[in-house]
């Protein structure tokens, strides 16, 4: 079995392999991975803090990108946050809005996928079929 010093090295360099920390992060989490190991083979029972960032990963500015979007928590981009935001962070957008003070007007998709679907609703005409069946709708 390997030591305790191995295997937290493992834990965070798989996690630095995911995620992009500073020389000072990387030590921190390193001791951190190493003193809970340690406690857990002494049979120690080890307390875990959840940390709750202030900071966002990105500016408010580079998170809303033209080709994505990225998450302000970890720092991740994508088309749209809605369903990363439900199965990373556990969080809704308006919750995510909340945390970091996004207007409801302010979309959670990047700009070209927005506009992308918008061309697509046009081209098949959806308004005009939407308009149709509330007609109908109203007519019955």
């Amino acid at each position: 079995m390997a030591n305790i010093m191995e295997m937290a090295a493992d834990i965070v360099a798989a996690h630095a392999s995911t995620t992009p920390m500073s020389k000072e992060e990387l030590i921190a989490e390193l001791n951190e991975v190493h003193s809970a190991l340690s406690s857990l083979e002494k049979g120690d029972i080890v307390e875990t803090v959840e940390e709750v960032e202030d900071t966002p990963a990105v500016s408010r500015k580079k998170a809303f990108g033209k080709d994505k979007i990225y998450c302000m928590i970890c720092g991740k981009g994508f088309k749209t946050l809605s369903r990363h935001l439900k199965t990373s962070h556990e969080m809704t957008a308006s919750e995510y809005r909340k945390q970091f003070d996004i207007p409801r007007s302010q979309s959670l998709a990047s700009k070209n996928y927005s506009e992308s679907r918008r061309k697509m609703a046009v081209e098949r005409d959806l308004a005009g079929n939407l308009a149709k069946a509330r007609a109908a709708r109203t007519k019955k």
